[in-house]
């Protein structure tokens, strides 16, 4: 992983020694349970769902409130001081299925993102590769069967120092060509995260795919 970098890009006065001080008290003697409760970063695309050409990276630090539903926090890079993009929720299909129509409308499938090798789980240095291929399958295999719905708070993509406007709805992609500049954007983030889209692809064209239904992917389908 790369070094922290200097600057988040934030409006604001370089946190104080006083502040950073209260930070690491607060740290030693609070809880912080439900983050305590996150168990996966994984790193995909989002597109607005508003225009779909505008799309920007992002990282999801995702828990489970149950089998049948997880929440992440999405924020714009995996170093201790990003910025907080928004929030993800993913649900199972059986609670998909249960909402009304305009509500189905809002949420999007995984499909194209794991089997393209888009979504990753950027995998810790010490681990062996097989090791975490194998690791990062089996979260594939569920997240592929799930759907999301997404806002952004943050337009970071547009150079904004702070979280301006109303929040987002955001989307993913589901076929090939619709992310403009696919093979330059992921080999990117492929080159700093030590990631492969293309292996990825390969190694998970035997996964399960979700028979999407419904309003699921609307950006993509009006």
């Amino acid at each position: 992983m790369d070094s922290l970098p200097i600057d988040n890009k934030a409006a604001g006065s370089p946190e104080s020694t006083t502040n950073k001080t209260l930070e690491t008290g607060a740290s030693l003697v609070q809880s912080f349970a439900p983050i305590q409760r996150i168990c996966a970063h994984l790193n995909a695309f989002h597109a607005y769902a508003h225009d779909p050409s505008r799309s920007i990276e992002t990282n999801h630090y995702c828990a489970h409130l149950n089998d049948e539903v997880r929440q992440c926090i999405l924020y714009d890079s995996p170093h201790a001081n990003a910025r907080v993009l928004g929030i993800e929720y993913m649900i199972t299909p059986r609670l998909f299925g249960t909402l009304a129509p305009d509500e189905q409308k809002l949420w999007h499938s995984h499909v194209f993102e794991v089997k393209s090798g888009m979504l990753v789980m950027p995998k810790p240095g010490p681990v062996p590769d097989a090791v975490w291929e194998v690791a990062e399958n089996k979260e594939m295999e569920q997240v592929v069967l799930l759907y999301g719905k997404v806002y952004h708070l943050w337009q970071v993509d547009r150079g904004d120092v702070l979280p301006l406007g109303e929040p987002q709805l955001m989307t993913s992609f589901t076929g090939e060509g619709q992310m403009r500049g696919f093979e330059e954007k992921v080999g990117e983030r492929d080159a700093r995260l030590g990631t492969d889209w293309r292996r990825k692809k390969e190694v998970r064209e035997e996964i399960e795919e979700l028979r999407v239904e419904g309003n699921a992917d609307l950006t993509w389908t009006e």
